[in-house]
C-alpha cells in the first residue's frame, strides 16, 4: 500500500492512504492547488522541491498557518487577505486607545475618548 506524507493542522508530518490535494512551501508558508503556474515555475527552477509540503484539504493547511496562494486560490487569498487588514485595523486602533490614555483598568477615560475643544 502507498503512503503519502502530508501535514496535519499541527504542523506536523503524517502517514496518510491518499494523496494531498494542495501542496505548499515551507518557508513562505503558502499553498496551493498542485497545478498552480506559480508553483510549477519555482519547481522548474528547482529550488523548490527541499521546502516543499503537502495537504489533504484547504482547512488543514490553514489551521497549519499557511495562507492561500494569490494565483491559484484568488477567492480564498482574497478572504485571508481581507482578514489581515481587519487584524492590522484592531491592532491600530488597540494602540492607538492605548496611547490616549489606557488608565490601567482596561477601559480608554472619558476625557481620553472624546476629542477636546479648543
Amino acid at each position: 500500500m502507498k503512503r503519502w506524507t502530508l501535514l496535519g493542522a499541527d504542523g506536523k508530518p503524517y502517514w496518510s492512504p491518499s494523496p494531498g490535494t494542495l501542496g505548499g512551501h515551507r518557508r513562505s508558508r503558502v499553498y496551493g492547488k498542485l497545478d498552480c503556474p506559480a508553483a510549477l515555475r519555482a519547481l522548474a527552477r528547482g529550488g523548490y522541491v527541499a521546502q516543499r509540503v503537502f495537504f489533504l484539504d484547504q482547512a488543514t493547511a490553514q489551521a497549519a498557518g499557511y495562507r492561500p496562494c494569490a494565483r491559484c486560490l484568488p477567492e480564498a487569498y482574497a478572504h485571508w487577505k481581507a482578514g489581515q487588514n481587519h487584524r492590522r485595523a484592531v491592532t491600530a486602533l488597540d494602540a492607538c486607545l492605548t496611547r490616549l490614555g489606557d488608565t490601567g483598568s482596561g477601559s480608554v477615560t472619558a476625557s481620553a475618548a472624546k476629542p477636546q475643544r479648543m
